[in-house]
């Protein structure tokens, strides 16, 4: 075994000791991905946290919109390229992409979020990812660019909506593309307008209806280019 499992093995395990945890397994392109968890959303909420920036633990749910971006990665041919995720939450999507082919960064505001996304891209891709803290309201500046941008569900603020046009435009390489699966949000229409000024044009809009037990939702992947 080599360091990088043993220590993904070990993190996996300290994760089940710190947080009361389930596996959900969901179906991915017909290949199921078995999601390590906390048991309850509703237990990782912090009054102090919300109070202090408004958090609450949204990447510990498994979100209709990451699965939809997880079926689209997963039809890519990620070989020789570089995908980032912008708000990796468990890592469903990233385990998608480096299943297939990709190299990852994942990236989130929670680093309990990067934590459990680097146990299962391990554990349902055999992939070692890299993971960075990242706050949106302070990009950085040294991340560099990708050919794959992705991110599932994030506009639920209008207050994000320049941040994460931002980030897009920052991430992108030449020639790239950005994946954004978005179920109707409040900050989605703000965020198109601001595209274009920053160079950013979409290229595909694909609606995707989900349905699970009393779930309904249109989740729109939007494939965003720049074209020079």
């Amino acid at each position: 075994m080599t360091d990088a499992a043993a220590e993904l093995d070990q993190l996996g395990a300290d994760l089940e000791r710190r947080f009361r945890t389930a596996h959900t397994v969901v179906s991915i392109a017909g290949q199921d991905v078995d999601l390590l968890h906390p048991a309850s959303y509703d237990e990782l909420i912090s009054e102090e946290d919300f109070v202090r920036d408004d958090r609450l633990p949204y990447w510990a749910d498994i979100w209709p919109s990451s699965h939809a971006l997880a079926e689209r990665v997963a039809r890519l041919d990620g070989a020789g390229k570089r995908a980032i995720e912008l708000g990796c939450g468990l890592g469903l999507v990233v385990s998608a992409a480096a299943r297939a082919g990709f190299e990852v960064l994942a990236t989130d505001y929670y680093d309990d979020a990067l934590e459990f996304a680097r146990v299962n891209a391990w554990r349902n891709a055999g992939a070692v990812i890299a993971t960075r803290h990242v706050d949106w309201r302070r990009f950085p500046g040294n991340l560099g660019t990708f050919d794959l941008v992705l991110a599932s569900d994030v506009l639920y603020e209008r207050a994000y909506a320049p941040l994460l046009a931002d980030a897009f435009s920052d991430t992108l390489a030449k020639g790239g593309v950005v994946l954004l699966a978005d179920p109707g949000r409040v900050g989605r229409e703000e965020f198109l307008s601001l595209c274009g000024p920053r160079g950013l044009y979409v290229r595909e809009a694909e609606e995707v209806p989900f349905t699970a037990g009393e779930i309904r939702q249109t989740i729109t992947i939007f494939e965003l280019i720049r074209p020079w």
